[in-house]
């Protein structure tokens, strides 16, 4: 222990300099820190959390190495969290690059390395299960550093950060690392409240400025016009208020071009000549956009195409049209590399992988890269793009997600994209992410973000992506079964709902309570008013008021009922009728005489919810299907014709034969199609006793014969209106106060039903699901506990647990999915079954959290796992070899899990056997490289 003479010295040189650790770790770098990385580092020293917001690029992640610093100069542990395997791995390698292999670990699911290690790298997911499970490697921990912490908004797997968050241990310092969000602030403030002082550093500047364009034909323009002396499309770092113009001359060819003539377009001017369109006014192609940006000095360049099949095709234009933008010597460099990554894949699978094809692009200094691409190809891409080696990507938006690849440039073929429903454009948020990896700090002295034109191209538009640059965070938070059973196994099921009602979720639906209170504090206010406007000195007003109210109500009720019976007996009619049928259309643009041709019936035709849709004949020979809106009370046939056999509503002159007998044979009606059936009786309202017992008691009350009594009413009904707002409103803020925990209380209801739960007990089977974490944990579970799965062979068992875990890209593929033969068969046809339970289970207790098993990888696992080669493999399952990898590394973490639940069972040692025999051949060797 020091003395008091040394504690006081210590603290006496804090005071002279309070960040020595900063000042050492920045003696180890070669160049000026900026403001923000020194102010986030400093809350990092003096103990504090900290929350950076900053656009891709500008170096925050040198907060959370600063943290791994701190730990390893303390003596402590630090883990390093990302949202994605290959971010942890490509943090994996910086780090050991700077401290060394003995004192790095990674934990990702498909890697352990180390795991002891004082310096950690994992994913997030890793990170919640050890929590969890109370692993002792979280001994020591002092600091967690979570990278992109901006997931937390992703609705399949942001939950996970918020589980961290809430249930580190109090002793542990959260890092937080996000991109530029405009609620920082109340982000910030959630995490103050949760985990203690936290400080937010908010940086919006780039390192490198950005500049914007937008590529017509073969020319580049400045998206934005000149201001002042600066640049004319200026640095989206300037003021976010400051207005910024767009370039003129581009609006100006975007006029000229929308006037132009397409082809088949009518439209003429003076002398039947129209407008011209603008020369070099078009789309440029691949091969051009390489060869303009590289003439501007402007590659390396990442070429965003939002399409797998489209990268590829770029990569093989590019080749077919001799483009090479290599050395020799990088050409030596580039297959030297290759080879070394590469050599353990087997002759006979290079083949199957495209290896020459892509081992050709990269020499010539292009490649694709996309989540279809085999791993360790992405790997290779990736580092040879870093070294300058590679000058053109063509790629998906999944590398703008965390990965470090940035370039000089960044093209945007288009504005549009495929968001697993729909075409869709893409938002602020997302150009922002796509355009920020455009320009290299300590490299490029800019950078350039390239918009390629197109058809109907619209200026102010694109101007509008690249104006906005930050987008608010929103909790995609839920309580899953897992969780829930973790979280009362741990501390009990009162104190777990006061944990999820601490989550980001809760805490931004309070704050939106906050505003709706108060809306609903000015609403009571103002129906106070309103109140003693309407005072009448007869009696009490509101009572007179709330009797009109109701007349009014029954009145609204009694005639919709009436429409409803109307309808109902007008569908029945419409039911009944049979071609050759006459009838009287009552209402609509075909009112009058028809003959029915089709019925419109499930047996004669078709029929939706909104009824038959009858298909007649009418008076003046039109053919139309018809719908109940043309019938609001019900129709009978008035006769019936006979229609011939060789009629044909196509052919005129059959049209017009048929309805000259029409309109010779209908009988005389009274011209509302009801014949003689009477006129319609009395209504509904004047024989209802609710109704007239109402208006007894409005003439009986003393405010009847008030002389200012419409005067009253008027005041009254503002105040009922006013009164169902703010009724609307006392609903809004009941139904977002508490939603995560009574969310939690259907989830444990549904639990306790199952028998996972029994108060604040976790049954046997609630244990084996507490160590299954996914999308489909319940029925993972009930598989378990059910026995389902026994007796299985390992290649049954991984085509059965594959169908919890894969998801088809085209969900929409009505062509059913090849299955393995034999039990596994009946397997999958009882996990649907058991599936449709579960969810009927779920709606019962308003809940919507189990998708449908997919069984469309099934067969591809069965058959892998079975031993097969990877051609027939692949080939059979129509699957490109990245997507076949990353399938089955999906099924080898729920297998794992799964063999860890079955402990002490046949079925852990299955599960074993099926993970050890789909860890071969391409899935082993794509992993860390």
């Amino acid at each position: 222990m020091s003395s008091p003479a040394e504690r006081y010295a210590a603290a006496h040189d804090r005071q002279r300099d309070p960040s020595p650790h900063l000042r050492h770790f920045q003696g180890q770098y070669g160049f000026e820190f900026d403001d923000f990385q020194v102010r986030a580092c400093q809350s990092v020293e003096a103990g504090r959390g900290v929350l950076v917001a900053a656009p891709t690029g500008a170096g925050k992640t040198l907060v959370g190495e600063f943290a791994v610093h701190l730990a390893l100069e303390q003596g402590r542990k630090c883990f390093y969290t990302t949202p994605i395997k290959a971010l942890s791995n490509q943090k994996y390698h910086d780090l050991v690059a700077r401290y060394g292999e003995a004192t790095v670990g990674l934990l990702t699911g498909d890697n352990t390395v180390n795991g002891e290690a004082p310096v950690v790298v994992m994913t997030t997911e890793v990170l919640r299960n050890m929590l969890y499970a109370g692993s002792t490697t979280l001994t020591g921990l002092s600091y967690v550093v979570m990278d992109e912490v901006h997931y937390l908004a992703d609705r399949f797997r942001g939950a996970v950060w918020e589980e961290v968050i809430i249930n580190l241990p109090e002793s542990v310092s959260v890092i937080s690392l996000s991109a530029t969000v405009s609620n920082a602030e109340e982000f910030g403030d959630w995490l103050t409240t949760v985990r203690g002082d936290t400080d937010v550093v908010v940086e919006e500047k780039r390192p490198v400025p950005l500049w914007q364009h937008v590529m017509v034909g073969s020319r580049l323009y400045d998206l934005f016009a000149q201001s002042g002396g600066e640049r004319p499309d200026g640095p989206p770092e300037r003021s976010q208020r400051a207005e910024r113009v767009v370039n003129p001359q581009l609006t100006r060819v975007a006029r000229d071009d929308f006037r132009a003539p397409r082809p088949g377009d009518r439209r003429s001017g003076r002398g039947g000549r129209g407008p011209r369109r603008p020369r070099g006014t078009y789309t440029p192609g691949r091969v051009e956009v390489l060869e303009r940006l590289e003439a501007a000095s402007l590659l390396p360049a990442i070429v965003f195409v939002f399409s797998r099949a489209g990268c590829e095709a770029a990569v093989q234009q590019c080749l077919s049209a001799g483009v090479r933008l290599t050395t020799p010597e990088e050409r030596t460099e580039i297959r030297a590399l290759v080879d070394e990554r590469c050599a353990g894949i087997p002759d006979e699978d290079l083949h199957v992988l495209g290896f020459h094809e892509w081992s050709e692009g990269l020499e010539r200094g292009i490649a694709a890269h996309h989540a279809g691409m085999l791993p360790t190809f992405k790997e290779v891409v990736e580092e040879l793009f870093v070294r300058g080696l590679v000058r053109a990507v063509f790629a998906t938006e999944t590398l703008a997600l965390g990965i470090n690849m940035p370039a000089r440039s960044v093209v945007l073929e288009r504005l549009v994209k495929w968001n697993g429903e729909t075409h869709a454009e893409i938002t602020p948020g997302e150009y922002t992410q796509l355009t920020g990896r455009a320009g290299r700090r300590g490299i490029d002295i800019e950078g350039h973000a390239v918009v390629l034109w197109q058809p109907a191209f619209d200026p102010t538009a694109v101007a509008g992506l690249a104006s906005t640059r930050t987008f608010p965070l929103r909790s995609s938070f839920r309580p899953s079964y897992n969780m829930a059973v973790n979280l009362v196994d741990r501390v009990g099921r009162a104190a777990a709902r006061e944990i999820l009602e601490s989550s980001f979720a809760q805490f931004q639906a309070d704050r939106a309570v906050v505003g709706l209170a108060r809306q609903l504090r000015r609403s009571e206010e103002a129906l106070d008013g309103y109140r003693e406007a309407m005072t009448c000195d007869k009696g009490d007003f509101a009572e007179y008021a709330a009797l009109r109210q109701a007349i009014r109500d029954r009145e609204n009720a009694l005639a919709r009922e009436g429409t409803a019976q109307r309808r109902a007996a007008a569908s029945a009619a419409l039911e009944k009728l049979r071609p050759g049928d006459v009838i009287r259309v009552p209402a609509g643009k075909f009112a009058g005489l028809a003959v029915v041709l089709d019925a419109g019936t499930p047996r004669t035709g078709p029929v939706g919810a909104e009824g038959p849709r009858p298909t007649v004949l009418t008076e003046s020979r039109q053919v139309r299907r018809l719908s109940l809106v043309d019938f609001p009370m019900a129709v009978e046939p008035l006769t019936r014709l006979r229609i011939p056999r060789s009629f044909n509503p196509k052919v005129p002159a059959a049209r017009r034969d048929l309805a000259a007998t029409l309109r010779a044979k209908a009988p005389d009606d009274d011209g509302d199609g009801r014949r003689h059936h009477g006129r319609r009786g009395r209504s509904a309202a004047a024989d209802d006793d609710e109704l007239a017992e109402l208006r007894r008691q409005l003439r009986a009350h003393p405010c009847h014969r008030c002389p200012d009594r419409e005067d009253h009413a008027r005041w009254a009904e503002r105040w009922f209106r006013l009164r169902r707002e703010a009724d609307q409103l006392q609903r809004r803020v009941e139904s977002r106060t508490n939603t995560v925990a009574r969310q939690f209380d259907r989830v444990c209801r549904v639990l306790e039903d199952l028998d996972y739960l029994s108060g604040d007990d976790v049954t046997p089977s609630g244990r084996r699901l507490a160590r299954l974490y996914g999308e489909l944990d319940l029925l993972a579970a009930e598989c378990l506990r059910t026995g389902r799965w026994d007796d299985l062979d390992p290649a049954e068992l991984a085509a059965s647990v594959a169908a919890l875990t894969y998801e088809s890209r085209q969900p929409d593929d009505a062509v059913p999915p090849r299955l393995p033969p034999g039990r596994v068969r009946d397997v999958l046809g009882d996990m649907v079954r058991l599936w449709g339970e579960l969810d009927h289970l779920e709606t019962t207790h308003r809940l919507d959290f189990l998708r449908e098993p997919d069984l469309g990888f099934s067969y591809a696992a069965w058959r892998w796992a079975s031993g097969h080669r990877l051609d027939v493999v692949l080939r059979e399952a129509d699957l490109a070899a990245g997507d076949f990898v990353r399938a089955v590394r999906q099924l080898l973490d729920l297998l794992d899990q799964v063999a860890d639940a079955a402990s002490g069972t046949p079925l852990r040692e299955t599960a074993r056997l099926a993970a050890g025999a789909l860890r071969r051949g391409v899935v082993a060797y794509a992993t860390l490289s």
